[in-house]
């Protein structure tokens, strides 16, 4: 292992790399190093033509760092990911509208399963993540614009049974970061909040024959480390950049007693009391928290999506369940209360009870473990299936939610029945609509199928779909409304605002009328 300034890890990559690049929103983000490599492309005009693999959504800091240093024409030619944003990367996303790179998306666990196939010589992975939806080559296979002609995945049959099979990763660069290296090259990650894939990110590039460059706050004697939280071994480092003003989040705020943007409670060596917890706001979003909890039984293992299912834990807390309960997400943790609860990101979790390796996680949801998972939607149809990943030119890919989905036997989608604008209000226990929203999110036909309603129906899934008003079920003829919100009229406040024959159950009911209420929400039997 050898020790270099950023700017000589930029020089070491050449024209046409593949590259892996570690991190996700503020999390694990290695800036330094992708600043240096900005830095020298402008300075350049090399390298160029690079292959992008991004297992998760780096940088949350709109135009600054993350993605968005690949946002220069010439520099990137090829991306490998499984979600954008918009508003974080517009940069890097006008170059995909403009056709000057060619992209496509994956699930966020396919694409860590290649890397482990790639690190252990294997050919690829087989996987029935993405059958029937966008990923699927039959229905777009991941495609992002038109420049984008190839397939990443064939369509295989084993014993009667369909499979994606994607081929081993041929990542030769990684860039990864970590808290502390030693001078034999062991990185430790403890003042990380997550771990990401970063050793399977290494194992592939070397496997490959390319290096592995790391970058660390601190540098530490050769014998330095706590060997228990050593999550790469030094074989797989081949440079190590020190970069001391490095931050846990990199939109981190200093804790009391510890500064320099780290903070013990997302790591689990202090605990956060959180004395100061309030209820949701009053609206549409609090009144689909209170009934997704309903779909909870103790013992559930829960799955939790970005956005508005993030809530739920702030219910346990306040309702006194959250030991019946274990909360997860995609991103290796387990218990805890996401930080979204507290205006933070949606990838570490505030007093953790277990953080693992996103590689784990995956395989964990992959074995069926997951009781049930609480996900958005921006579309949903008439068979049920289910938008998250593309609206317009506005690439956002699927994340960690197809690999998910694949095989969790309860599915609860969760969102407005109507979004821009839409303003309720509660009277007396009945749903009041104030102002309706601009946008329809129950269309004829969603744009692209980030969850097949079709797929659901074949493997048996329970699927519901909560909102403020009305919550849905997939049946085999696709969705059926189940239930109504007390005040709320069918023909006035449903049917005019879907885009399709609304189909009403024999035994349509009203909404618990203790979601409408300030009453604790309690959770049902088993």
């Amino acid at each position: 292992m050898k020790v270099i300034s950023a700017a000589q890890a930029a020089a070491l990559i050449a024209d046409g790399d593949h590259l892996v690049v570690c991190g996700t929103g503020p999390v694990l983000e290695p800036d330094a190093l992708l600043s240096a490599l900005e830095e020298r492309y402008l300075a350049e005009r090399h390298p160029v033509d690079l292959t992008l693999t991004s297992t998760q959504m780096v940088g949350e800091r709109p135009g600054v760092g993350g993605l968005n240093v690949f946002a220069h024409p010439g520099l990137l030619s090829l991306f490998i990911g499984s979600s954008l944003s918009v508003v974080r990367h517009p940069g890097l996303v006008e170059l995909f509208r403009q056709g000057q790179i060619e992209g496509y998306m994956m699930g966020m666990g396919t694409i860590l399963q290649t890397l482990q196939a790639a690190g252990s010589k294997k050919p690829g992975v087989f996987t029935s993540v993405g059958l029937g939806t966008f990923l699927d080559p039959r229905c777009g296979g991941g495609r992002m614009n038109e420049r984008s002609t190839k397939t990443l995945a064939e369509v295989v049959c084993w014993r009667d049974a369909e499979y994606l099979f994607y081929p081993a990763s041929g990542a030769r660069v990684a860039l990864i970061r970590a808290t502390a290296a030693d001078q034999s090259g062991h990185l430790s990650l403890e003042e990380e909040t997550n771990t990401l894939g970063v050793c399977d990110m290494a194992l592939a590039a070397k496997a490959n024959g390319g290096i592995v460059i790391a970058q660390v706050r601190r540098l530490v004697a050769r014998g330095g480390l706590d060997a228990r939280l050593v999550k790469v071994p030094g074989p797989l480092v081949d440079y190590v950049v020190v970069h001391p003003a490095q931050q846990q989040l990199t939109t981190a705020k200093p804790f009391p007693g510890y500064g320099d943007g780290f903070n013990p409670v997302y790591v689990g060596t202090a605990r956060d009391p959180l004395l100061e917890l309030a209820e949701p706001a009053e609206g549409p979003n609090r009144i689909i928290l209170r009934r997704a909890a309903l779909e909870l039984v103790p013992g559930d293992v829960v799955n939790l999506g970005a956005g508005l299912p993030t809530g739920l834990p702030l219910l346990s807390y306040l309702y006194g369940w959250g030991d019946a309960v274990t909360f997860t997400n995609e991103h290796g943790i387990f218990g805890g209360l996401m930080a979204t609860a507290v205006g933070g990101s949606f990838v570490p979790a505030i007093n953790p009870g277990a953080i693992m390796d996103s590689s784990f996680q995956f395989a964990f949801y992959d074995a069926g473990l997951l009781d049930v998972t609480f996900l958005g939607a921006g579309e949903i149809d008439a068979s049920g299936n289910v938008n998250v990943s593309k609206f317009g030119r506005q690439w956002v890919g699927t994340g960690g939610f197809s690999d998910i989905t694949d095989r969790t036997g309860r599915i609860v989608i969760c969102g407005t029945l109507t979004a821009g604008g839409l303003t309720t209000a509660v009277d007396q226990g009945r749903l009041v609509i104030i102002q309706e929203g601009r946008h329809r999110k129950f269309v004829p036909q969603v744009e692209e199928v980030t969850l097949s309603g079709a797929q659901a129906i074949r493997k048996g899934q329970r699927v519901t779909y909560v909102t403020e008003r009305a919550v849905f079920q997939l049946e085999e003829a696709g969705l059926v409304l189940t239930e109504v919100a007390p005040g709320v009229d069918v023909d006035r406040d449903i049917r005019p605002l879907v885009g399709f024959d609304l189909r009403l159950s024999d035994h349509l009911a009203t909404m618990p009328a203790i979601v409408f209420s300030d009453q604790p929400i309690g959770l049902a039997a088993p």
